[in-house]
């Protein structure tokens, strides 16, 4: 029996959460980044939470500049925990104590994707909503259009 119960409370704890450190050596676009470790392993990073215009969207380039500017080159911590359908780790990305998601939908970079915020903390939810709801109001970046697209259906209306 006390087996039992230690299975079901080992089985009941959170995930751990692996750490990457490692330099930015490539930004594919607003929420894509490839990130280089000590022992000089690329690793394809997908920022979590957020889901930046695609390229030919409106804002998709002017997402990846606004990634590249602060991040590009620079050392991040990576808090991950699962990988996607493609491989890359799907993680938080930590600039200096900064996360790099959450300041992409704060300028209006990024939406925020509420499809995954199971996966988030409350407090970040609850920070992420806030902050993307900040940037609609301010009419930041892609908030600028009328009636922005999100990439999740614009992806689905493509050939």
């Amino acid at each position: 029996m006390k087996i039992l119960a230690a299975l079901l409370l080992f089985l009941s704890l959170p995930v751990a959460a692996a750490t990457l450190e490692g330099r930015v050596v490539g930004v594919s676009d607003g929420d894509t980044i490839t990130v280089l470790d000590r022992e000089n392993v690329q690793h394809r990073i997908r920022l979590s939470a957020i889901d930046a215009p695609e390229k030919a969207q409106p804002f998709g380039n002017r997402s990846k500049e606004q990634l590249s500017k602060w991040i590009y080159n620079r050392t991040v911590l990576v808090e991950w925990n699962k990988r996607d359908r493609y491989g890359r780790i799907v993680g938080q990305v930590f600039i200096d104590g900064r996360d790099a998601g959450l300041e992409q939908v704060r300028a209006g970079m990024a939406w925020w994707y509420r499809d995954y915020s199971k996966e988030q903390t409350p407090e970040d939810l609850a920070l992420y909503k806030k902050t993307e709801q900040a940037a609609i109001e301010g009419k930041l970046g892609l908030w600028r259009d009328a009636a922005p697209i999100p990439p999740w259906e614009w992806r689905r209306k493509r050939p």
